[in-house]
């Protein structure tokens, strides 16, 4: 049902070839998608010691107990148990395979580790995606000195990417589903002294016009988010909203929120960059969130290569759990919790550019070579001290051929805190086909909503 044929592809290409004089490769290049590499561009085979398995097409069938309905995805794993742990007490024994700030979290917090399973490569998307991909490979460039892709649709942009901005821009660009709805969602912070706060509450709506097949002409919107938040109680009432554009440079992220004090939408031109996200209770920036999003125009992103690296993966357990208080210990996530997987990662190292103005001054992104999401990023302070190591926790909606990695967090090693933003516990994950009405995605429709 979701495989393509060898004619299909290459179809295809030699249908693109009059737009590959500037394209990220050549239509020969681009034969490897479906042969060596995924239609999304990862490696097809396993590794060389089989601890990562060949991709077979991921995951497509729901296990028992799965009510669509809920959105709430029983674990399809949930008898496995770990191959092994890595703590402070063997980490050096498997340092190639971990991340600076994984590291750094077994060396300063007592008791910190990670359980490693069986790796499952379980990521799986639509046909339309794939085949849309494959079109992307010989189609899509960066343009305005590498902000913004031009020629890319409905799928990931550069499947074969030669630099950190198409890694980066991929990633931007991965594929959630159409339509995606945390009906209940929450933030939580845990501070120094190990003390658990709700930090936000509500409805998170998600869409990627990017996707949306219904439409011929190219893309201008590549996603768009809207939070209504129910709590705490000095939250109860906002409403955010945010459109970021395919073109960066041309039209940049428009943003509005409704504060219910002042009964009125504002335009929210600081929900960007480093500005602190009240989401996060002032722990993340509005960049951090999904551990990174907005415009590449901070950073020089350079392409470090591939690596083979333990994050969390296939994360059922932790996500829709519904007992914070059982998963959010004082300094970590309860291991036992937490599931943590070796996936070949695409590594970009973002340094800040001259003249510019941010709280990071180096970025590493850790991108999972399957599903385009960022899985792991370590940031750095101003005098180049590792500071924000953080984490998405990603799982398959095998329901509905999308990915989940919207939930994410940091640990601050300077303050000794934590704190993890968009889980959706057991208000479960909706995903959609379909966009809302334009109607829900303006202005003035956030007053209409934000009622204490």
């Amino acid at each position: 049902m979701f495989k393509i044929t060898k004619t299909t592809i290459a179809m295809t290409l030699l249908s693109s070839c009059a737009g590959a004089l500037h394209a990220a490769v050549t239509p020969e290049e681009a034969k490897k998608l479906g042969a060596t590499l995924t239609l999304v561009g990862a490696e097809k085979a396993g590794n060389k010691d089989g601890s990562i398995p060949e991709y077979t097409g991921g995951l497509t069938t729901p296990p028992a107990g799965f009510v669509k309905e809920r959105g709430v995805r029983p674990d399809p794993f949930a008898d496995e148990k770990p191959l092994f742990a890595v703590d402070a007490k063997n980490m050096t024994q498997y340092a190639d395979k971990l991340t600076e700030g994984t590291k750094a979290l077994m060396k300063t917090l007592p008791g910190f580790r990670i359980d490693v399973y069986k790796t499952h490569r379980t990521v799986a998307v639509p046909t339309s995606v794939l085949e849309s991909t494959v079109k992307n490979a010989t189609q899509a460039r960066l343009a305005d000195d590498g902000l913004s892709v031009q020629g890319a649709k409905s799928g990931i942009p550069f499947p074969i990417p030669k630099s950190g901005n198409e890694v980066m821009f991929n990633f931007l660009a991965r594929y959630q589903g159409v339509s995606y709805t945390l009906p209940k969602f929450f933030g939580f912070n845990v501070d120094s002294s190990g003390k658990l706060t709700l930090a936000s509450q509500g409805k998170y709506v998600t869409e990627m016009p990017y996707y949306d097949q219904s439409k011929s002409a190219d893309p201008t919107q590549m996603t768009r988010y809207r939070g209504d938040y129910t709590g705490p109680a000095r939250r109860s009432g906002e409403a955010l909203l945010a459109i970021d554009p395919v073109d960066y440079v041309g039209k940049g992220r428009r943003a509005w929120i409704y504060m219910p004090g002042q009964r009125r939408v504002r335009v929210a031109p600081d929900a960007s960059y480093d500005t602190p996200n009240p989401s996060s209770g002032g722990m993340a920036t509005y960049d951090d969130t999904y551990l990174f999003n907005g415009k590449l125009d901070k950073f020089d992103f350079k392409l470090a290569g591939k690596k083979e690296i333990y994050v969390p993966y296939n994360t059922y357990r932790f996500t829709y759990n519904d007992k914070p208080e059982e998963v959010f210990g004082p300094k970590f996530i309860n291991p036992s919790v937490l599931r943590w997987e070796l996936h070949r990662v695409w590594v970009v190292e973002a340094m800040l550019k001259a003249g510019q103005r941010h709280i990071y001054s180096k970025r590493t992104f850790y991108v999972d070579e399957d599903s385009w999401n960022a899985v792991a990023v370590d940031q750095y302070d101003g005098r180049g001290q590792l500071w924000r190591p953080g984490f998405a926790y990603i799982s398959q909606c095998y329901d509905a051929l999308a990915v989940h990695a919207t939930t994410s967090g940091h640990y601050d090693l300077n303050a000794g805190s934590y704190y993890i933003s968009l889980w959706p516990s057991s208000g479960g994950v909706k995903v959609s086909d379909t966009l809302l009405p334009e109607s829900y995605w303006t202005p003035d429709s956030l007053a209409g909503s934000g009622v204490r």
